[in-house]
Protein backbone atom coordinates (compact mmCIF):
# COMPACT_ATOMS: atom_id res chain seq x y z
CA UNK A 1 0.00 0.00 0.00
CA UNK A 2 1.33 3.44 -1.09
CA UNK A 3 2.19 5.84 2.18
CA UNK A 4 1.01 8.74 0.03
CA UNK A 5 2.39 10.82 3.19
CA UNK A 6 6.20 9.70 2.61
CA UNK A 7 5.83 10.02 -1.12
CA UNK A 8 4.65 13.65 -0.29
CA UNK A 9 7.45 14.66 2.08
CA UNK A 10 9.95 13.07 -0.37
CA UNK A 11 8.53 15.06 -3.71
CA UNK A 12 8.78 18.03 -1.12
CA UNK A 13 11.85 17.41 -0.27
CA UNK A 14 13.23 16.76 -3.70
CA UNK A 15 11.71 20.36 -4.94
CA UNK A 16 13.15 22.14 -1.94
CA UNK A 17 16.89 20.56 -3.21
CA UNK A 18 16.34 21.32 -7.14
CA UNK A 19 15.39 25.15 -6.30
CA UNK A 20 18.83 25.07 -3.41
CA UNK A 21 20.56 24.00 -6.57
CA UNK A 22 18.81 26.27 -9.30
CA UNK A 23 19.57 29.39 -6.65
CA UNK A 24 22.83 28.56 -5.63
CA UNK A 25 23.28 28.16 -9.65
CA UNK A 26 21.81 31.89 -10.15
CA UNK A 27 23.69 33.33 -7.36
CA UNK A 28 27.21 31.79 -8.36
CA UNK A 29 26.27 33.45 -12.30
CA UNK A 30 25.44 36.44 -10.66
CA UNK A 31 28.45 37.19 -8.96
CA UNK A 32 30.33 36.27 -11.75
CA UNK A 33 28.72 38.75 -13.79
CA UNK A 34 28.60 40.96 -11.21
CA UNK A 35 32.94 40.78 -10.78
CA UNK A 36 33.17 40.63 -14.96
CA UNK A 37 31.75 44.27 -14.68
CA UNK A 38 33.15 45.67 -12.01
CA UNK A 39 36.46 43.94 -13.64
CA UNK A 40 35.95 45.73 -16.86
CA UNK A 41 34.85 49.18 -15.23
CA UNK A 42 38.32 49.28 -13.83
CA UNK A 43 40.10 48.49 -16.83
CA UNK A 44 38.14 51.38 -18.32
CA UNK A 45 39.75 53.78 -15.26
CA UNK A 46 43.37 52.10 -15.22
CA UNK A 47 46.13 54.48 -16.08
CA UNK A 48 49.69 53.68 -17.52
CA UNK A 49 52.77 56.26 -17.72
CA UNK A 50 55.36 55.77 -20.20
CA UNK A 51 57.97 57.94 -21.25
CA UNK A 52 56.33 60.20 -24.07
CA UNK A 53 57.55 59.87 -28.19
CA UNK A 54 60.48 61.78 -29.40
CA UNK A 55 58.26 63.94 -31.99
CA UNK A 56 56.05 64.78 -29.30
CA UNK A 57 55.43 68.51 -28.37
CA UNK A 58 58.02 70.72 -25.92
CA UNK A 59 56.25 71.24 -22.77
CA UNK A 60 56.95 74.59 -20.78
CA UNK A 61 56.56 73.67 -16.75
CA UNK A 62 56.65 75.76 -14.04
CA UNK A 63 57.86 75.83 -10.78
CA UNK A 64 58.02 77.32 -7.49
CA UNK A 65 59.41 81.10 -7.64
CA UNK A 66 58.65 81.78 -11.51
CA UNK A 67 61.17 79.11 -12.63
CA UNK A 68 60.11 77.29 -15.85
CA UNK A 69 62.06 74.42 -17.79
CA UNK A 70 61.02 73.59 -21.32
CA UNK A 71 60.46 69.63 -21.38
CA UNK A 72 61.16 67.79 -25.04
CA UNK A 73 59.03 64.88 -26.20
CA UNK A 74 60.60 61.65 -24.79
CA UNK A 75 62.74 63.45 -22.62
CA UNK A 76 63.77 64.83 -19.23
CA UNK A 77 65.24 68.04 -17.29
CA UNK A 78 67.50 68.03 -14.84
CA UNK A 79 69.34 70.94 -14.13
CA UNK A 80 70.13 73.11 -11.29
CA UNK A 81 69.48 76.52 -11.21
CA UNK A 82 71.35 79.88 -9.85
CA UNK A 83 70.08 79.54 -6.76
CA UNK A 84 70.95 76.14 -6.44
CA UNK A 85 67.77 74.52 -6.68
CA UNK A 86 67.63 71.23 -8.23
CA UNK A 87 64.53 71.51 -11.09
CA UNK A 88 63.42 67.86 -12.48
CA UNK A 89 61.22 67.45 -14.89
CA UNK A 90 60.21 64.58 -17.46
CA UNK A 91 57.93 64.38 -20.41
CA UNK A 92 55.09 61.30 -20.33
CA UNK A 93 52.30 59.83 -22.07
CA UNK A 94 48.92 57.91 -20.23
CA UNK A 95 49.40 54.85 -22.35
CA UNK A 96 46.45 53.80 -20.10
CA UNK A 97 42.57 54.16 -20.70
CA UNK A 98 41.90 56.14 -17.45
CA UNK A 99 43.29 59.13 -16.08
CA UNK A 100 46.23 59.29 -14.42
CA UNK A 101 46.50 61.12 -11.40
CA UNK A 102 50.25 61.37 -9.43
CA UNK A 103 50.46 61.20 -6.09
CA UNK A 104 54.56 60.84 -5.52
CA UNK A 105 58.02 60.51 -6.69
CA UNK A 106 61.17 58.99 -5.27
CA UNK A 107 64.44 59.96 -6.74
CA UNK A 108 67.87 57.43 -7.15
CA UNK A 109 71.27 59.07 -8.31
CA UNK A 110 72.14 55.95 -10.11
CA UNK A 111 70.59 53.85 -12.49
CA UNK A 112 68.48 51.64 -10.30
CA UNK A 113 67.40 48.05 -11.65
CA UNK A 114 66.20 45.06 -9.85
CA UNK A 115 63.08 43.90 -8.48
CA UNK A 116 62.88 46.24 -5.25
CA UNK A 117 59.67 47.57 -5.47
CA UNK A 118 59.37 50.65 -2.87
CA UNK A 119 56.31 51.24 -0.78
CA UNK A 120 54.16 53.75 -1.50
CA UNK A 121 55.10 55.41 2.17
CA UNK A 122 58.76 55.61 0.57
CA UNK A 123 57.73 58.29 -1.76
CA UNK A 124 57.78 62.63 -1.91
CA UNK A 125 54.65 64.19 -1.96
CA UNK A 126 53.40 66.21 -5.02
CA UNK A 127 52.92 69.82 -4.08
CA UNK A 128 51.07 70.31 -6.80
CA UNK A 129 48.26 68.04 -8.33
CA UNK A 130 48.84 66.64 -11.59
CA UNK A 131 46.85 65.03 -14.40
CA UNK A 132 47.55 63.22 -17.63
CA UNK A 133 44.37 62.72 -19.64
CA UNK A 134 43.97 58.81 -21.31
CA UNK A 135 46.50 58.52 -24.42
CA UNK A 136 47.55 62.05 -23.92
CA UNK A 137 50.56 63.92 -23.45
CA UNK A 138 51.60 65.68 -19.98
CA UNK A 139 54.37 65.65 -17.61
CA UNK A 140 55.74 64.76 -14.03
CA UNK A 141 58.25 67.55 -12.25
CA UNK A 142 60.08 67.55 -8.57
CA UNK A 143 63.08 69.80 -6.94
CA UNK A 144 65.32 69.15 -4.17
CA UNK A 145 66.23 72.93 -2.79
CA UNK A 146 67.65 72.44 0.94
CA UNK A 147 71.07 71.82 0.26
CA UNK A 148 71.84 70.18 3.56
CA UNK A 149 69.55 67.13 2.36
CA UNK A 150 71.38 63.91 1.65
CA UNK A 151 69.44 63.39 -1.18
CA UNK A 152 70.26 67.04 -2.68
CA UNK A 153 74.13 66.63 -2.73
CA UNK A 154 73.81 63.23 -4.44
CA UNK A 155 71.08 64.26 -6.81
CA UNK A 156 73.51 67.65 -7.45
CA UNK A 157 76.66 65.11 -8.18
CA UNK A 158 74.71 62.94 -10.59
CA UNK A 159 73.28 66.01 -12.37
CA UNK A 160 76.59 67.29 -12.66
CA UNK A 161 78.07 64.35 -13.56
CA UNK A 162 75.56 63.77 -16.60
CA UNK A 163 75.09 60.59 -14.91
CA UNK A 164 72.16 57.86 -15.20
CA UNK A 165 69.31 59.14 -12.94
CA UNK A 166 66.37 57.04 -11.90
CA UNK A 167 62.48 58.54 -11.02
CA UNK A 168 59.87 55.89 -9.55
CA UNK A 169 56.46 57.79 -9.71
CA UNK A 170 53.63 56.73 -7.57
CA UNK A 171 50.41 57.32 -9.05
CA UNK A 172 46.29 56.02 -9.86
CA UNK A 173 43.19 56.65 -11.25
CA UNK A 174 40.64 59.21 -10.72
CA UNK A 175 38.59 57.01 -7.74
CA UNK A 176 42.01 56.84 -5.74
CA UNK A 177 43.00 53.20 -6.30
CA UNK A 178 44.49 50.77 -8.66
CA UNK A 179 47.57 52.49 -7.69
CA UNK A 180 50.76 51.97 -9.99
CA UNK A 181 54.61 52.41 -9.29
CA UNK A 182 56.61 53.39 -12.28
CA UNK A 183 60.19 53.37 -12.55
CA UNK A 184 62.04 55.37 -15.43
CA UNK A 185 65.79 55.46 -16.04
CA UNK A 186 67.07 59.20 -17.43
CA UNK A 187 70.30 58.93 -19.75
CA UNK A 188 72.01 62.03 -20.70
CA UNK A 189 72.35 62.66 -24.04
CA UNK A 190 75.08 64.51 -26.37
CA UNK A 191 72.88 67.99 -26.18
CA UNK A 192 72.49 67.90 -22.22
CA UNK A 193 68.85 66.38 -22.23
CA UNK A 194 67.97 63.12 -20.61
CA UNK A 195 66.46 60.62 -22.55
CA UNK A 196 63.80 58.65 -21.07
CA UNK A 197 62.69 54.90 -20.69
CA UNK A 198 60.71 53.24 -18.68
CA UNK A 199 61.94 49.98 -17.43
CA UNK A 200 59.11 48.44 -14.62
CA UNK A 201 55.31 48.84 -13.72
CA UNK A 202 54.76 47.73 -10.12
CA UNK A 203 50.73 47.56 -9.15
CA UNK A 204 50.15 48.42 -5.65
CA UNK A 205 46.45 47.44 -4.89
CA UNK A 206 46.53 44.52 -6.92
CA UNK A 207 48.71 41.70 -8.25
CA UNK A 208 51.71 42.58 -10.28
CA UNK A 209 51.48 41.55 -14.45
CA UNK A 210 54.59 39.14 -13.75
Amino acid sequence: MTDWTTVSSLATGAGTLVLAVATFASVRSANRAARAAELSLLAGLRPLLVPSRLQDTDQKVFFMGGKHVVVPGGRAVAQEEENGDLLLAASVRNAGSGLAVLYGWRFYPRDMRGDDQPGPADFTNQTRDLYVSPGDLGFWQGAFRDPANTDYKAARQAISDADALTIDLLYGDQEGGQRVITRFVLRSSRERTWISSAIRHWNVDRPNPR
